[in-house]
């Protein structure tokens, strides 16, 4: 029996969603499929999973606390432990940043397993170096083959060496179900007034501080029949943009109601009029997913690694460049105007994220592993 071990640095509903639907595919094929993540704690996101009832073992390296805060030795010594422990044939290692996930790499070669990437990274999302794009496309050959978010994502990995038939998409998708709205359409309307709706940590590369100054633009124009601005989330940047919220007097239309759990989240994208997403710098953007298997219109910043795969301009939402405040303005002047069959393009969206599922993951880590088992 084929034995595979899927790493992540913490399961969260994602990645459950995920290899959930990849452990139920393996396993019509006698594919074994174990779960292991670095930490069951996480101190970047703060989402709960319940892994209770999980259909495949899940194996967390550090239990009692965010594994950041394990000495090296100490966690390398854990992830060799485990490793050995479960004696996988084949690695799938989420990322080649985190230390762990180096070491994961490592240990599969030293073990003479093979190992299969998942990448969300593009050629923009960060400033990029030669040397240091140098010493990661030394990484990226070590791997067999890799799953990829969408096309960026691809070429990224093609510049960085690695082989364009070796690569596969299908990385990036969430639990579509959950967010459909014939499940979350009679949960009670939070916010009484239309609105639009953004969920984010509240970190500089989110660009809420854009975000709000385009919204007063916007307040400015339509005036009383202006709708209202929900921002969900938290973190580093609540003080200052709370502040900046108060100064430009618009507390009573926009909403912080702070960190929402999945669950939480659902009844703000059951009755949302449009989603926006104003990131600067975003590998992918999940949240994106999310509106649109909630069937609503979009409004994406074009730096998102989602934009090219999942907007389709003026059919499900529109992009726009995260820097030019009077662009974003008048496309939200533009969606609620009235004008513009705010239904069709939510209708588009829920139907274009249908490709985007968990069964997506599957299939795509299904043909990564394939194409590695052949690769001499």
């Amino acid at each position: 029996m084929l034995k595979i071990a899927v790493i992540f640095t913490n399961y969260g509903p994602y990645h459950i969603a995920r290899v959930s639907s990849f452990y139920e595919s393996c396993k019509l094929i006698g594919w074994e499929v174990i779960g292991i993540e670095m930490g069951r704690y996480e101190t970047t996101y703060e989402w709960e999973a319940n892994i209770q009832d999980l259909p495949f073992k899940l194996i967390s390296v550090v239990k009692d606390k965010p594994w950041t805060e394990v000495r090296f030795r100490d966690l390398f010594a854990r992830i060799n432990n485990s490793l050995l422990e479960i004696n996988p044939d084949f690695i799938v290692i989420a990322g080649y940043f985190e230390i762990g996930m180096l070491f994961a790499l490592f240990w599969s070669h030293w073990h003479r397993k093979k190992s299969i990437l998942l990448s969300e990274s593009t050629e923009n999302d960060f400033k990029r170096s030669w040397w240091k794009e140098n010493i990661k496309s030394w990484i990226i050959k070590k791997y067999a083959s890799a799953l990829v978010g969408g096309n960026p994502h691809k070429r990224y990995l093609i510049n960085l060496g690695l082989s364009c038939e070796s690569i596969f998409l299908g990385y990036d998708v969430v639990g579509n179900d959950i967010f459909h709205p014939k499940n979350i359409q009679n949960l009670p309307n939070v916010i009484k007034q239309p609105y639009f709706l953004a969920i984010n940590r509240f970190i500089p590369k989110k660009n809420l501080s854009f975000l709000i100054s385009a919204y007063e633009n916007y307040c400015k124009i339509k005036g009383d029949s202006a709708w209202d601005l929900v921002l969900c989330g938290s973190g580093e940047l609540y003080s200052n943009l709370n502040q900046q919220i108060t100064a430009l007097k618009l507390t009573s239309s926009i909403h912080l109601p702070g960190f929402l759990q999945q669950e939480e989240l659902l009844p703000y994208f059951a009755h949302a009029g449009c989603f926006i997403h104003a990131s600067i710098q975003e590998q992918w953007g999940l949240v994106v997913n999310e509106a649109m298997a909630a069937g609503l219109p979009l409004l994406v910043s074009n730096r998102c690694g989602c934009y090219e795969d999942l907007i389709v301009e003026g059919v499900n939402g529109f992009g726009f460049d995260p820097e030019n405040k009077e662009e974003l303005t008048n496309f939200m002047v533009k969606m609620s105007s009235g004008e513009v069959d705010l239904d069709r393009m939510g209708q588009a969206s829920l139907k274009h994220i249908e490709k985007y599922s968990p069964e997506y993951f599957a299939q795509g880590l299904k043909n990564a592993i394939e194409f590695a088992m052949h690769k001499g």
